[in-house]
C-alpha cells in the first residue's frame, strides 16, 4: 500500500501531524461553485403553531451569516438580537437552517427579497433557537479537478473509505480555517494573551505579515511593524482589512492601550483568539495520542469518555472517567456508538486524563509552556476560559461516488455524503480522501 503524504506545514502549523488513514490522497479542489458544497442542520426542535418566536426556515448561498442576519435586521427595523440561530454556516456554500425572530408576524417576511435567500416560517416557539438546538449538519460535498482517471478514484476513494470504516470515523482535528488559510496566526494571538502579552498579541494580529497575503497588505502591514505608527497605518492598510483598521484607531485614540484595542472587535472575534490556542493544543494532543499508536475508537484506563446524545452524536457534557473495572462496559458501550474518548480543550479548570493519555496532556503542556493559570485572563477577564473536553473521534461513515467532473472534461469528481456532529468540520474528513495542501487550494482559487 502506498504510504500517505505527510500532511502540508499549514497543518503542521496547526498541530495536525498525522492523517488516520494510509492511502494515496485524490487531491482536486473543492467549493468550484457553492452548488458544490451542501450543509443541511442537523436539530432536534418541534415547533408548535404560538409562541413569541417566529421560526423559520433559511436558505442561503453565498452569504455570510452574521451578515446576512444584519441585513434581515436591517430589513425588519428590529435589533439583532431578536434573531436568533444555532450555527454559522459556511459562505461559500448553500446551507439550509432554522433561525428564529421574536415578536415578529409571517406576513413581514414578504419585506424580505435578497438575492440567494430564501426564508419560510414553519410554526412558533416560546424558545428562541441558540446553539443548544444544534446537533449536526449533514453534508454535501463535491470534489473537482482530480486528475487521475475515475476507475483509479474510485479504487483510491473505496480503500480511505474502508479504512475510515475500520476506525470508525476520523481524527476530530479542529480544521485550518479556525486559525487562517491565507494567515494562519489566530493561535499565536491566543497564546500571546494568555501569556499576558496584550501589546505582542495585538501587533501579531494587526502588523505581523505572512506570505499567503497580498502585496499590498504584506508591505502596510510591515510598515506598522516597523514603526508602530497606527494613524499612518490606516491610510496604508487596504479598506478590507477593517478589523486592523478598527484596533489601530482605538490606538490612536489611547495610546499604548493595547487591551482597549481588543475591545474595537465583536465579542465573538475577541473570543475566537484564545479559543484557536485552546485548539492548537487539542490537535497536538490528539496527533500525539495518534503517533505513539494509540486508538481514538477504544478507550484506555485513564481515558475520559463521552456518551452519545439522543441524535446518537457525542454530547461532551456527559462525561465518566475509565478505570479496569468500568474498561470493558464502556469499550462496549463505544463498539455499539453509545460512548466517545475525549480530549482536553485546556483551560484553567479542565479534567485531566489518567494513564497514557494523562502522560501525552501533560508532555504537551510542558513542551509548549502552557501556562494553565494564564488562561484566567486577569488583564482581560472576559476572555477566561475554564476549559472543557472534546470527542476526539469523528463517527462518520461516509457515502460516495465517483464520475467524470462535468464542470471541468477530462477530470474526475467525488461526490460525498456524510453527517458530522456539533463543532467538528467537514475539512478534517475531507483531507484524509484529498491529501492536499489547502494553501495551494486557496492560491489556485485566488487565480
Amino acid at each position: 500500500m502506498t504510504t500517505p503524504p505527510t500532511p502540508p506545514n499549514l497543518e503542521k502549523n496547526t498541530g495536525i501531524t498525522v492523517y488516520v488513514t494510509a492511502t494515496p490522497g485524490t487531491g482536486g479542489t473543492i467549493r468550484q461553485v457553492p452548488e458544490d458544497f451542501i450543509v443541511q442542520e442537523l436539530t432536534n426542535r418541534e415547533e408548535q403553531d404560538s409562541g413569541t418566536h417566529l421560526i423559520c426556515t433559511l436558505t442561503k448561498k453565498n452569504w455570510d451569516t452574521h451578515h446576512l442576519v444584519r441585513d434581515i435586521s436591517r430589513i425588519l427595523h428590529i435589533s439583532q438580537q431578536r434573531i436568533g440561530w444555532a450555527g454559522t454556516k459556511d459562505k461559500n456554500a448553500i446551507t439550509t437552517q432554522k433561525i428564529s425572530i421574536y415578536d415578529m408576524d409571517e406576513p413581514e417576511l414578504e419585506r424580505i427579497r435578497l438575492r440567494d435567500v430564501t426564508l419560510t416560517a414553519v410554526g412558533r416557539s416560546n424558545k428562541k433557537v441558540t446553539l443548544g438546538d444544534l446537533w449536526g449538519n449533514r453534508f454535501k460535498i463535491i470534489v473537482r479537478q482530480i486528475v487521475q482517471p475515475v476507475d483509479e478514484v474510485d479504487t483510491m476513494v473505496g480503500l480511505t473509505t474502508s479504512q475510515i470504516k475500520v476506525v470508525g470515523g476520523v481524527p476530530n482535528f479542529f480544521g485550518i480555517q479556525r486559525f487562517g488559510i491565507q494567515r494562519p496566526i489566530t493561535h499565536i494571538v491566543g497564546r500571546k494573551l494568555v501569556e499576558g502579552d496584550i501589546k505582542g498579541a495585538a501587533l501579531e494580529y494587526i502588523a505581523r505579515p505572512y506570505p499567503g497575503e497580498s502585496e499590498d497588505a504584506r508591505q502596510a502591514r510591515q510598515y506598522v511593524l516597523d514603526t508602530l505608527d497606527f494613524k499612518g497605518g490606516i491610510v496604508k492598510y487596504p479598506l478590507r482589512l477593517r478589523y486592523e483598521r478598527a484596533m489601530m484607531s482605538r490606538l490612536v485614540e489611547k495610546p499604548g492601550d493595547y487591551a482597549g484595542a481588543f475591545n474595537a472587535l465583536s465579542p465573538n472575534l475577541r473570543k475566537m483568539f484564545v479559543h484557536a490556542y485552546q485548539s492548537y493544543l487539542f490537535n497536538l494532543i490528539l496527533s500525539r495520542r495518534l503517533e505513539k499508536g494509540l486508538p481514538i475508537n477504544e478507550a484506555l484506563p485513564g481515558d475520559i469518555v463521552c456518551f452519545k446524545n439522543t441524535a446518537g452524536l457525542p454530547d461532551p457534557t456527559r462525561m465518566q472517567n475509565v478505570d479496569e473495572d468500568t474498561l470493558d462496559g464502556i469499550n462496549n458501550l463505544m463498539r455499539r456508538g453509545r460512548a466517545f474518548v475525549t480530549g482536553p480543550i485546556i483551560g484553567y479548570e479542565t479534567p485531566i486524563s489518567g494513564g497514557l493519555a494523562r502522560e501525552i496532556e501533560q508532555a504537551v503542556i510542558e513542551e509548549e509552556k502552557v501556562d494553565i493559570e494564564g488562561f484566567r485572563m486577569p488583564e482581560v477577564p472576559e476572555l477566561a476560559s475554564k476549559g472543557l473536553r472534546r470527542e476526539i473521534i469523528i463517527p462518520v461513515n461516509p457515502e460516495y461516488k465517483v464520475t467524470e467532473d462535468k464542470l471541468n472534461p477530462g477530470y474526475s469528481a467525488v461526490e460525498l455524503e456524510f453527517d458530522l456532529q456539533r463543532g467538528a468540520y467537514a475539512t478534517t474528513v475531507l483531507r484524509e480522501y484529498m491529501k492536499s495542501d489547502p494553501a495551494a487550494d486557496q492560491i489556485l482559487k485566488r487565480k
